[in-house]
This record gives C-alpha cells, structure tokens and sequence, in this order.
C-alpha cells in the first residue's frame, strides 16, 4: 500500500470546542488530511495515542521572552523551550523589549530571530506609541505581527500611552483586534506612597482593584467612540467581570492562571514577591469573581503572562522587585488540575487557549483539530499525577510559583506542524519555529 500519511496519530481521544470523541488523525506535509478510523498500514509512522487525549495546539498570547535586551532573564529560544515542555505549541510575545517592537525593523529583527530558534511558532505584538501612531496601519499587518499592544499602566519597560487622547489617536488607526494592559497611570502615580518598604502584599493596595475598573471604564469608552475592537488583558477584578459582561459588543478579556489559582494573604505570605504581578494577585472575592467571568463567557481566552526575573532580582526588598512570574510552561498543567477539579470543563479550556484565540485574532489555519489545519495538538493525560518542581521549568530563570505543587492532568506530547518536538519530557525535534500566519481580511 503506497503511503497517504506521513504520521497518523491512532487511537486518541480528539476535543474541539464543539465535542470530543475517540478518532485517529492523518497528517501530511504538517497538515490535518483526515479524521476518523484510519489504516495504520498507510501511514509512514504510527503513534500510539489510547488513552491520551489530543486537544488543538494550546496558543499563548501573551508572554514576556525579553529578547532582544534583558537576555540574562529570558531569551525567544530558551522562552520557547518552556513553552514546548509545557504543551504549548505557538505563544505571542509583548513588545517592552530594549530596543522596543514599534516599529518594523524592531519587528522583522524578532521575526528573524525567531524563525527556526524558537522551539513553538510564534508571533509578536507592537507597541502602539504617542510617535508611531501613524504608521500603526501598515505596523499592525506586517508578517509576524500579532497587532498592537497598549500599555496605559506603567509595568516592565517604558512603553506608556496613559492619556486618552493617545489610545483614542492608537484606536481610529487599529483595524485588528488591539490588546491593553489596563490600570490607570495617573492613580498609580497619586497612590505610590501606599506601597510599604519590603511588605509585597501592599502591591495589591497601590495597585487597587479601582485603578483597574477606571482605566477599563476609560478604554471601553474610547472603544465605542472610535468604533475600534479592544482585548483588555490579565482581568484581576470582579468589578473589571461585571462591567465587560456589558460591553462584549468592542470588548474581550484574557484572564490568567495565576489570578485564577492564587489569592490573599496566604500567598504573598508564602510567595513574597514572587507572587509580585501587574496587576496584582489579589484577595479571594476577586479571585471568585473572575471565576464567575469564566463560567459566564465574559472570559474570552487563557494567556500565561510569561514575564521571567531572576531569583536575584525578585529577592529585592518591595517595592524595588519588579512585578513578572513564569507561567507558559505551568498554564497547560495548572489548568488541567483546575479541569480535574470541576471548575470548567476540557472543551471551554480548549476554546480559551485554541479556539478563542484564533477567533479573536484571525489566525489562519489553527485552532481546531479539523482537515487542512496545521497538525498543531497539545496531547495531554488527565489521569496522570505529577509535581511541578523547579528543576522542571525550562525557563532561563529556572522558578516558579508553583514549586512543589501537585497536580492532575499533564502535557506528555507537543506537536507542532506534525513534528513532535516534545514527548514524554524530552525534546525530540530541534527548534523549527515560525512565524503565525493571519486572515487576510482582517
């Protein structure tokens, strides 16, 4: 028999947003050619996935992998790495990098850096800035780009539009889907002196629950007036819940692991100011309520907030630490175990890290385990038990929150393109990256 598939991948139990079901996948030339009860004869490679379940390739969109500039912390291939270890298979990296992603040298120097280095594909925001305002047209549709990202509070670098009139002028040139961290700088500004001298859990007092909703309040606004569509990033409030859930016609949102596993007093207690984050990790109300977001569909899509620091720098007396944990590697299994919980179900975590994605953003060709999309597949076992330890995290940075927590429901393969470049723990295919392609019309 001549060969139809380069890999088929038999026996698994295959989850798309709108169902699950056991079924084999073809695949050729990095692409899904068929579903259903498939001859392992005609296949070049067979493997064995009883047992397993196949979700489409987890996708990132939003991580810090500090290249070019803040190496010594995080760099696209070692960044990449953690992602892959993690069952991710494609991530969107922030643009306050030094030099910044504003403009498309900035952007084509990444993309090249990129291409074939890093371990997952990728894509990469812009910064929207007072000066490049004008060019955010072309900006925003350059190959490799994810669209433009705003930062209205003031976080890891110097990108800052805290004016409305800025973001206003940003929003009337945005044709995509733009993504803002939303806290309000001129409150940040007022209320520094509530920070208290080597005391992280004032983090969360300084940058309040109330800096959050006003600069969303602010954006939503600018959003109607403009006509544009934004993507208000790591939600850490209920309040910031309650009020989206009115205005989804401009608006979506992205929450995080983080806010949705860790809270109060307890955590800063045992995490000092590695549970330091902008905006904050805060108390149990707010974590309940972004919980609500999610089981209402307020909640659109998962992203990690990857942002590394060195043990060195986060062992810095508050407020001198900088704000930023891993999480591209954790998302996958922190969010299984939260699955295995009853907290949401396998098919709403794949349409917040697969499906929602490619939604929101036009991603062409992923996002769904279906034929002529990318054979991208996070192959997950939800019976397995593991601990996630420091010595796991691939990250440069070599930490995480979560040393020493045990969890139900791993990544035991990533497959990118076809290519399983991570199974069982090991890396099996040397990086082959590349750029995210997007819809045309968009």
């Amino acid at each position: 028999m001549s060969i139809t598939y380069d890999t088929l991948f038999k026996g698994g139990t295959v989850v798309n947003q709108d169902g699950i079901g056991e079924t084999d996948i073809g695949v050729r030339d990095g692409k899904i050619i068929a579903l259903g009860a498939l001859d392992p004869k005609a296949a070049g490679e067979v493997i064995e996935c009883k047992g397993l379940h196949l979700l489409p390739g987890v996708i990132d969109s939003q991580v810090h992998f500090r290249e070019p500039g803040l190496t010594h912390k995080e760099d696209l291939e070692t960044g990449s790495l953690a992602a892959v270890m993690g069952g991710v298979t494609a991530v969107f990296e922030m643009p306050n990098t030094d030099p910044q992603t504003t403009d498309a040298e900035a952007l084509a120097d990444k993309v090249r850096r990129g291409t074939h280095r890093m371990h997952c594909d990728f894509a990469f925001w812009v910064g929207g800035t007072h000066e490049n305002v004008r060019h955010i047209p072309e900006l925003e549709r350059l190959p490799g780009a994810a669209g433009i990202k705003v930062f209205m509070g003031s976080s890891t670098g110097s990108l800052l539009v805290e004016d409305d009139r800025g973001v206003a002028a940003i929003l009337e040139k945005t044709r995509r889907r733009s993504a803002f961290h939303s806290e309000d700088e001129m409150m940040l500004r007022e209320r520094r002196d509530l920070r208290v001298e080597g005391d992280p859990s004032s983090h969360p007092v300084w940058r309040s629950a109330e800096v959050a909703l006003t600069c969303t309040k602010r954006l939503v606004r600018l959003a109607h007036e403009t006509g544009a569509r934004i993507h208000v990033l790591h939600i850490s409030t209920a309040d910031e819940m309650l009020f989206l859930a009115d205005h989804k016609d401009v608006a979506s949102c992205e929450v995080t692991p983080h806010h949705l596993t860790l809270a109060g007093p307890e955590s800063y207690e045992k995490l000092g100011t590695l549970v330091q984050m902008n905006p904050p990790v805060r108390d149990e109300a707010h974590r309940a309520g972004i919980w609500k977001g999610v089981a209402q569909g307020v909640a659109d899509i998962l992203g990690s907030d990857h942002a590394p620091h060195t043990l060195e720098e986060k062992a810095k007396a508050y407020p001198a630490s900088p704000s930023g944990m891993t999480g591209v590697q954790t998302l996958v299994p922190i969010m299984l175990d939260h699955i295995h919980a009853g907290r949401l179900s396998l098919q709403r975590f794949v349409d917040m890290t697969s499906a929602g994605p490619a939604r929101l953003f036009g991603i062409a060709n992923k996002g769904r385990i279906a034929s002529g999309y990318d054979a991208d597949f996070t192959v997950v076992d939800l019976k397995r038990r593991q601990t996630i330890t420091n010595p796991w995290i691939a990250s440069r940075c070599g930490w995480t929150p979560y040393d020493g927590k045990s969890v139900q429901g791993w990544a035991v393969g990533t497959i990118i393109r076809g290519h399983r470049v991570m199974w069982e723990g090991e890396l099996t295919t040397p990086a082959r990256g590349e750029a995210v392609r997007f819809n045309e019309a968009l």
